[in-house]
């Protein structure tokens, strides 16, 4: 089975850390992430672009309309994903733990979601 893990973050909250802060935070995570990765089941892992770079397009009037920002208004927001093949669900978990926003940002409203993948059709 497939899951893909979202990785949660509160913008308000990040933005009111120092430059120091951010690097002391960031400099971190790609032990973390090497140490997912070893595993030998993530099939994707990626950080998402800047907010303010992100585009929505929904059908309208019969052609795609294209508007500014996040689909959605929240307080958090996705900010990276990961695809895992576990074998059981107890496995994914223990692998999704292993990531940094499992792990590290408290303060800044880091988190996972873990959610299984009925369909998954790789690249």
């Amino acid at each position: 089975m497939h899951y893909v893990g979202l990785a949660y973050f509160t913008p308000d909250r990040f933005a009111e850390l120092s430059p120091e802060e951010v690097k002391a935070l960031v400099s971190q995570c790609p032990a973390l992430d090497e140490r997912m990765r070893a595993t030998g089941k993530v099939r994707v892992s990626a950080s998402l672009g800047d907010l303010d770079t992100w585009r929505t397009l929904r059908p309208r009037n019969g052609a795609t309309h294209v508007s500014d920002g996040p689909y959605a208004e929240a307080k958090e927001v996705v900010g990276g994903l990961f695809i895992i093949e576990a074998d059981t669900h107890e496995e994914a978990l223990r692998i999704a733990e292993m990531h940094p926003a499992a792990n590290l940002g408290e303060d800044v409203g880091w988190a996972v979601e873990l959610i299984p993948l009925p369909f998954y059709l790789p690249g």
